[in-house]
């Protein structure tokens, strides 16, 4: 059996060489971020893009639709598609900070390897947009050079894509494969739903017509409510309701819009319903919540494990 934990032991120490205070930190190397944190976190609202993290220190959550996924030292996760997501670090201390990475996955690279890998037959997927997998040696080992090139920057242009490739190939390769496929391959039900989530990305201030955005990526509307929920354990409506949520909240907390006026710019006619389904999720109203927030404790828009 391999031990692996020489080569977290080095990640930890580059990872903390480089994160020297509780925050999230964008790494010399696109796309690739680190976080850490001394003591166990409040859950963060956030909406997570698409990336692989690993917890190389500590352990965390992340909750979807209710389902809590947790993961720690020896895990990875995968989130497939743009989600909507509670994040916590759970397990964390001063003398063992939290010390995570985050990689953002690139589409353009995804498919290129995928036009490299060996034909691979689509199995049905019915999993969600959100897995948690034990690292095997090969993505640990592939994560560790990533992270070795940090003390050699001048390496980092050339070698970090050919790395990411790798890690990416790694994953296709592994129980999130079918997902990772079924999302970048044109046609199927998981592209399909990632174009319906990109359609409300940017349609989310407008009134939502479930027959409209399934006519849009070429399902019926059963089948896209079906697939949909399947994907983000939450209905398209739900999914609208908590971006229009989350983006109300920034505009509160980072432009310093007023509750009425938030609230309006998302697309809610009712300060009424806004105040309403904003205390449902978030569990305070909206002025007690921003109140009780401070600007550099809101959520990050990536995962950094």
């Amino acid at each position: 059996m391999i031990d692996l934990s020489k080569p977290y032991r080095e990640m930890a120490a580059i990872i903390a060489r480089f994160a020297t205070a509780d925050q999230e930190y964008a790494s010399p190397i696109e796309g690739l971020y680190f976080n850490r944190r001394s003591s166990p976190t409040q859950p963060i609202h956030t909406t997570q893009w698409p990336c692989f993290a690993m917890v190389i220190q500590g352990e965390k959550s992340l909750t979807l639709g209710g389902e809590v996924h947790r993961y720690g030292v020896g895990d990875y996760l995968v989130v497939s598609l743009d989600l909507p997501v509670l994040s916590r670090v759970t397990k964390a201390s001063r003398g063992q900070p939290h010390l995570g990475l985050g990689m953002a996955i690139n589409p353009r690279r995804l498919h290129e390897v995928m036009s490299r890998a060996p034909a691979t037959a689509l199995p049905l997927d019915h999993s969600r947009g959100v897995a948690v997998n034990k690292a095997s040696a090969d993505i640990v080992d592939a994560s560790l050079r990533l992270l070795r090139l940090l003390d050699r920057p001048a390496d980092i242009p050339a070698i970090a894509p050919l790395i990411e490739q790798e890690i990416l190939y790694r994953l296709l390769s592994g129980p999130v494969g079918p997902r990772l496929l079924q999302i970048a391959t044109v046609e199927t039900a998981g592209n399909k739903v990632a174009r319906a989530i990109a359609w409300l990305k940017q349609n989310f201030v407008h009134p939502l017509r479930i027959e409209d955005l399934a006519e849009s990526v070429g399902m019926s509307a059963s089948s896209l409510h079906h697939h949909f929920k399947t994907v983000t354990a939450m209905t398209p409506m739900q999914y609208q309701k908590q971006l229009r949520l989350h983006e109300a909240r920034r505009l509160m907390l980072i432009e310093r819009l007023g509750v009425g006026s938030a609230g309006y710019t998302v697309g809610y006619q009712s300060p009424s319903q806004f105040s309403r389904e904003y205390s449902r999720l978030y569990g305070l109203s909206p002025l007690r919540d921003v109140g009780s927030l401070r600007v550099p404790e809101f959520g990050a828009t990536r995962a950094t494990a």
